[in-house]
C-alpha cells in the first residue's frame, strides 16, 4: 500500500449522517480526524432566527479508534421543538477558537443541494453561495425510500445515487420529502470484497492509524501480520477456520458435506479485524477517504491480477457516486437493520452453524468484529438509549488502546530492527513506521466484549408515529432446532414473536420492516425447503420466513389476531430482485389488508436468465387454482401479486438495481409502489384494479 502521509488529514473523514429526527432530538454520526469543536445551527424555514446549539460532552461523544479517527455520536435534545413538515437546513460549525469558524459549506460542499436561485438572493440556507443541507420532520410517514444489499463491485449502478438524483429534483418542496431512507440489510458485504476495496481498506488503516489487534487460533497473529500476509489477498480462505477435522463432526453438522464455517463463494478477501470493518464503512459512505489514499496494487498470480483489474474499473464507478450518496445520507432521516453479508454468509442460518462458530476463538472474533463495526457505525443511530450499554463497553475497550503499546516488537519487526551488536542494513528505518497505530486493542477485553454484544437483545427498532414503524432483528434471536440442528432456524423465535405482537396491539398500522421478505416466491422457498431436507440448508441460503413451521405459524396467526392492525405494509430485501403483493386473510370479515413490498438490491441483481425461468414456472405451479397452493403454509392467505408496468407481460419479478418509494395514504395503506431503478427510470407497481 502506499499513502501520501504528508497531506494534512481533513477536520472530516465522514458524514455528518443524519440518523433520526424528531421536533425533540436530533441524532447525528460524525467521523473525524480528531475530536472537533462543533456548533450545530438550525435554521428552519419559518422561523427568522437561527438557533445555535454547542456540541460539548454532554451531546457529541467522542469515540478514538486510531491515531486520526475519532468517531463523532451526536445525540441533540432540543428544549424548543423543532416545526413540522417545513424544511430545517442545518451547519456544523467547525469552532477551534472565536475567529476561526468553518462552517459545512467549506469543508464538505458536497452536502448541500445547491439553488443558484436562493444562493443569489441571500437565501438563509446558503453560506457563500453554497448550500446547506436540510432535512423535514413529517408529522406522519407519508412516503419513504427503502432498499438493500449494496455491494460496491457489483457492476451497474448504485440505487442511492439515484436516490440522490431524485431528492435532488425535489429538495426544496417539504411534503416531496421522505420521511425516512430504510436501508434494511447488507449495508456493506464483510464476507464479499473486492481486491481493489481490500488494498483500500489497507491503505486508508494505515493513513488513519486504526486500532490494531492480536488474533487466537489464526494462523496470523495479529492485525499486522494478516495485511501483510501473502494470503491476505484472493486467499483468505485460507487463513478462516475450518474446524471439521473428523467424518463424525462432517456428517453432524452438515449431512457429510464439508463445508467452512464462512460459507459465502467469495470469502477470498472477507474482512477479518475490527479496523478492516471500520475502514470498509468509511469507504462505503464518503468520497474523503478515497481524496487521501493511492493504494498500491499488491502482488498477485495473474489469474488475480486480472480479475483485480476488472473489479478496479468497478470500484472506480462506485467512488465517483459517493458524493452523491453522501449528500443524500446528509439530509434524509436513516435507519438501518443488519442482515448476514453486514457480518458473515449465513450468519446463525442454522444452529449447527452456531455452535460450530461461536466456539472457535477466529471464527468468535470475526463475527464480533463486525458486529462491533455495526454497533458503531449503523446500529447507535438507531436507537442512541437502546444502544447506551453496548456503547460503553466498546468505549472502555478503545479507551484501553488510546496509549501506545507496551511491547513494540512486532512494529519493530515490520522496520527489520537488527540485533545486539548488528548495524542496521542500509536504507531501512529502525523508527516505527508513521503509519501505524499508536493503540492495540487488549485480546481479553476484546474478547469479553464481545462475548457481550452476541448476548444482546435489543437490536429491533422500534419508532412511534403514524403509522407506528418497527424494523426486526432477523438474526440474533432465531427459534433454533433443538432436535435437528442443520435445519433452518426460525428467523425470530416465540419470544421475540410475542414481544413483535405486543408492539401491534390496537394499532390502527403498521410498517414491518423484515429483512428477508415475509411472503416470498413459493418457487423458490419450495426449492430451499428441498435443500433444507437433504440437510443442505447452506448451499441455498435458505432463509426465509416459511422454512420453519413455528416461526411460520406463529407470524400468521399474529396477522389473525382481531387486535393487530388492519394495515400491515412490510418492507423488505435480501433477494436481489423486488415485486409487490397485496395479501388478504380468507374467509374473515373485515380482516387486516397486508402488502408486502421488497425492494433489492441498491447495487445487487440476480442472475437474469434463472430469475426469468423462476419467475414463469412459479406462475405455472402457483396459478391461482393450482392445487399446491394447498400444501403452502400460507393457504389461508390470498397473495395477489402487482405486475411492474416495465415488465414483459406477465412478469411479476423486477430485476434491478435501484431504490424503493413508496407514498401511504392518511390510513396508512400503499397509495404508490415504485422502484427508481438506478438506470435512470422508474417502475411502477400499480395494483391489479387499476388500468
Amino acid at each position: 500500500m502506499t499513502t501520501d502521509d504528508q497531506t494534512p488529514l481533513p477536520d472530516v473523514i465522514a458524514g455528518p449522517l443524519l440518523r433520526r429526527s424528531s421536533p425533540e432530538r436530533l441524532v447525528l454520526w460524525l467521523v473525524g480526524s480528531r475530536e472537533l469543536p462543533l456548533e450545530l445551527i438550525l435554521i428552519p424555514a419559518d422561523e427568522s432566527e437561527e438557533r445555535r446549539l454547542l456540541l460539548d460532552e454532554s451531546c457529541c461523544r467522542c469515540l478514538p479508534v486510531g491515531r486520526h479517527a475519532v468517531v463523532h455520536l451526536i445525540d441533540v435534545t432540543l428544549v424548543t421543538p423543532l416545526p413540522q413538515d417545513v424544511r430545517i437546513d442545518y451547519d456544523l460549525v467547525i469552532r477551534d477558537a472565536p475567529a476561526n469558524a468553518r462552517s459545512i459549506t467549506e469543508w464538505a460542499p458536497h452536502l448541500g443541494y445547491e439553488d443558484t436561485r436562493c444562493a443569489a438572493a441571500g437565501h438563509r440556507g446558503s453560506r457563500d453561495g453554497a448550500g446547506l443541507p436540510g432535512f423535514v420532520i413529517a408529522s406522519r410517514i407519508r412516503q419513504l425510500l427503502h432498499g438493500s444489499c449494496r455491494k460496491p463491485h457489483h457492476p451497474g449502478g448504485d440505487g442511492l445515487v439515484r436516490a440522490d438524483e431524485w431528492l435532488g429534483e425535489r429538495w426544496n418542496e417539504a411534503d416531496e420529502r421522505p420521511a425516512w431512507l430504510l436501508m434494511t440489510g447488507d449495508q456493506v458485504y464483510a464476507d464479499d470484497v473486492a481486491g481493489p476495496m481490500l488494498a483500500a481498506i489497507h491503505a486508508l488503516i494505515a493513513r488513519l492509524g486504526l486500532v490494531d489487534e492480536t488474533l487466537e487460533g489464526a494462523e496470523v497473529k495479529s492485525s499486522t501480520d494478516l495485511y501483510a500476509s501473502s494470503k491476505g489477498y484472493y486467499a483468505r480462505e485460507a487463513l478462516l477456520p475450518d474446524v471439521y477435522a473428523t467424518e463424525a463432526l462432517r456428517e453432524r453438522f452438515f449431512g457429510g458435506v464439508r463445508k467452512p464455517i464462512f460459507t459465502t463463494a467469495n470469502a477470498h478477501n472477507h474482512l477479518i479485524t475490527f479496523a478492516e470493518m471500520l475502514a470498509m464503512y468509511l469507504l462505503a459512505w464518503s468520497p474523503v477517504p478515497w481524496w487521501l489514499i493511492t493504494p498500491a496494487v499488491p502482488a498477485l498470480e495473474a489469474s488475480n491480477r486480472e480479475q483485480y483489474d476488472q473489479e478496479a474499473s468497478v470500484v472506480e464507478a462506485f467512488v465517483a457516486g459517493l458524493p452523491s450518496v453522501a449528500r443524500l445520507m446528509a439530509n434524509v432521516p436513516t435507519l438501518m437493520i443488519f442482515d448476514d453479508h453486514d457480518v458473515t454468509d449465513d450468519w446463525n442460518l442454522t444452529a449447527a452453524w452456531e455452535e460450530t462458530a461461536y466456539g472457535h476463538d477466529f471464527s468468535r472474533r470475526i463475527i464480533g468484529n463486525a458486529l462491533l463495526a455495526y454497533l458503531l457505525c449503523q446500529g447507535w443511530g438507531n436507537d442512541p438509549d437502546r444502544m447506551a450499554t453496548p456503547v460503553d463497553d466498546l468505549a472502555n475497550l478503545l479507551a484501553k488502546a488510546e496509549t501506545p503499546v507496551d511491547d513494540l516488537a512486532n512494529l519493530l519487526a515490520k522496520a527489520e530492527t537488527p540485533g545486539d551488536g548488528q548495524d542496521a542494513s542500509p536504507g531501512v528505518s529502525t523508527e516505527i513506521p508513521a503509519s501505524a497505530s499508536v493503540g492495540w486493542l487488549e485480546a481479553a477485553s476484546q474478547d469479553a466484549v464481545i462475548a457481550r454484544l452476541l448476548r444482546f437483545q435489543g437490536w429491533e427498532v422500534i419508532v412511534p408515529g403514524t403509522p407506528k414503524l418497527l424494523m426486526l432483528d432477523t438474526r440474533t434471536r432465531r427459534w433454533r432446532s433443538e432436535v435437528r440442528r442443520h435445519r433452518p432456524s426460525g428467523l425470530m423465535d416465540w419470544e421475540a414473536l410475542c414481544d413483535l405482537q405486543q408492539e401491534l396491539l390496537d394499532e390502527p398500522s403498521v410498517l414491518i420492516v423484515s429483512p428477508a421478505p415475509m411472503f416470498g416466491v413459493k418457487l423458490i422457498e419450495a426449492v430451499q425447503k428441498l435443500f433444507a431436507l437433504a440437510g443442505k440448508p447452506l448451499l441455498v441460503d435458505a432463509e426465509n420466513w416459511m422454512a420453519h413451521r413455528g416461526a411460520a405459524s406463529v407470524m400468521l396467526n399474529i396477522f389473525r389476531h382481531s387486535r393487530t392492525p388492519g394495515n400491515y405494509v412490510i418492507l423488505s430485501g435480501d433477494v436481489h430482485y423486488s415485486f409487490a403483493y397485496d395479501i388478504e386473510v380468507r374467509h374473515r370479515q373485515r380482516g387486516p389488508q397486508l402488502w408486502q413490498i421488497t425492494s433489492s438490491g441498491l447495487k445487487n441483481t440476480f442472475p437474469d436468465t434463472l430469475l426469468d425461468w423462476f419467475d414463469r414456472l412459479n406462475r405455472w405451479l402457483y396459478a391461482p387454482r393450482s392445487p399446491l397452493n394447498r400444501l403452502t403454509k400460507r393457504r389461508a392467505l390470498r397473495i395477489r401479486p402487482r405486475d411492474p408496468d416495465r415488465a414483459n407481460a406477465g412478469e411479476r419479478l423486477w430485476n434491478g438495481a435501484g431504490i424503493g418509494l413508496v407514498r401511504l395514504d392518511e390510513q396508512g395503506r400503499p397509495q404508490e409502489v415504485r422502484q427508481l431503478d438506478a438506470r435512470g427510470f422508474d417502475v411502477r407497481f400499480p395494483p391489479r384494479d387499476e388500468p
